[in-house]
């Protein structure tokens, strides 16, 4: 463009008439109109007012909902995402175990060598996706490293941070969880109610409180969105495992997400928890240095327990347990006959029982008293199973090795793994000093 022509668009630009012909007032007059915005035809405002019509009623009958719906809606919104967040991460680990190990012998040093980075690689994603996703993902995390007797090092060694993990609330949840199952504020509920928990899982957290007969009590609470949002994440992970399947033939864990699927579901039920809680109790009754918190029915419900609160020590606080004056030779053997009691003899077993849920006080007789906690989750042995139990510990005690793969097997342990079971076993009674008298009969 000449010097000439673009000095001429600058004063058309700047609306200066210089030609006398008029040509500039054309040009200044064409600039105005396209400075100006154009009126939009009826047929586009028709166009815009249909796109806005469905957000504006999704919008109308959001503000109808309820508290309890609109968490609902939430939910399945934040499903969504956690879906497609899932997805990418299980499309992610399994792309880079097919890229990595691709032309592999199995049985090769090199795939040896290249598969254990990527373990760590699929065990970083995992937590990082257990961590944004949060709610059941943390137990399924958790659940996951429970198996690091069939999971590489890599998985449990990473995800076991996992263990210790709560969920953030929002800002009055409990409040809120407690008027939708009870229909009344924890002032009404409670004389007392602190909110700030004294315990936090992965589940649910328990806050102290004090009723208005002036009963100390404590409260599982559990997180809010859960049970909502069960169903949703089951089937996220079920089928990121089918995908993975058929990527990966050779991989076969959807069963351990079917076992995880019925432990979570019965984690969920207070109520159940409730009543496994009294049917402890009852079957221990006969051993004193047993103690079981009452249940307080009337605060309770599918997503809230309420029982006595009990103050102890964790079972491996060796420091404070002897502060207390009691025996750690004591504890060790009222600990290993009340869980042989429920394995041989009344087979209703206690299946999480990790220092947390075991707690030691001083007894009316000031010898050692256990207090069992967190009854959510347990298991039943079969009378059969039960039988073959004592059978085998008593072969392991006497080191009869025939004995041993008989009874083994009939619990379903053959060939070399008998062995190992058994030998670990033997290793840690030793460890232990364990008298086995006592599990060596079954009682009728």
């Amino acid at each position: 463009m000449s010097l000439h022509s673009t000095r001429y668009l600058c004063s058309c630009s700047a609306g200066v008439l210089r030609n006398s012909d008029g040509r500039g007032l054309v040009v200044r007059r064409h600039f105005a109109r396209l400075a100006s915005p154009k009126e939009p035809s009826p047929r586009r405002k028709s166009f815009y007012a249909l796109l806005l019509l469905p957000a504006a009623g999704a919008a109308g009958y959001y503000a109808t909902l309820d508290a309890q719906q609109k968490r609902r809606v939430r939910v399945t919104g934040e499903g969504i995402q956690r879906f497609w967040r899932s997805l990418k991460i299980g499309l992610t680990i399994s792309l880079d175990y097919w890229w990595a190990l691709r032309g592999l012998n199995d049985l090769s040093p090199e795939y040896a060598e290249a598969i254990q980075p990527c373990h760590q690689r699929a065990a970083d994603r995992i937590l990082s996706g257990c961590l944004e996703n949060g709610g059941l993902y943390i137990k399924l995390g958790q659940g996951l490293v429970s198996m690091n007797h069939i999971l590489p090092k890599e998985y449990s060694e990473t995800l076991s941070v996992l263990q210790d993990k709560a969920l953030n609330r929002r800002a009055h949840e409990v409040e809120q969880l407690l008027e939708e199952d009870f229909g009344v504020s924890s002032k009404e509920l409670f004389r007392q109610f602190d909110e700030e928990p004294i315990a936090a899982a992965s589940l649910a957290q328990v806050h102290r409180a004090v009723t208005h007969n002036g009963e100390e009590v404590a409260v599982k609470v559990q997180y809010i969105d859960l049970r909502d949002r069960f169903s949703g994440d089951i089937w996220t992970c079920e089928i990121l495992l089918d995908l993975i399947a058929l990527m990966h033939p050779n991989f076969g864990f959807k069963w351990a997400l079917q076992d995880l699927k019925g432990t979570l579901a019965a984690e969920l039920d207070f109520e159940a928890e409730a009543r496994n809680a009294e049917r402890c109790a009852q079957e221990l009754s006969h051993l004193k240095y047993v103690y079981v918190p009452k249940v307080m029915w009337n605060r309770c419900s599918k997503r809230v327990l309420t029982m006595e609160y009990i103050a102890g020590c964790k079972v491996n606080d060796k420091d404070g347990i002897k502060s207390i004056g009691l025996s750690l030779k004591d504890v060790d053997e009222k600990l290993i006959k009340t869980f042989a009691e429920q394995i041989f003899h009344t087979g209703f077993v206690h299946a999480d029982p990790h220092p947390g849920n075991v707690l030691v006080r001083k007894g009316a007789d000031d010898r050692a008293q256990l207090v069992l906690l967190d009854h959510g989750l347990y298991d039943y042995l079969q009378p059969q199973n039960r039988v073959s139990l004592c059978k085998l510990w008593k072969a392991i005690v006497l080191n009869d090795h025939v004995q041993m793969k008989q009874y083994a097997a009939e619990l379903g342990v053959q060939g070399k793994l008998c062995s190992l079971r058994c030998g670990h076993a033997v290793m840690r009674l030793l460890a232990h000093r364990v008298e086995p008298r006592w599990v060596c009969t079954l009682r009728p």
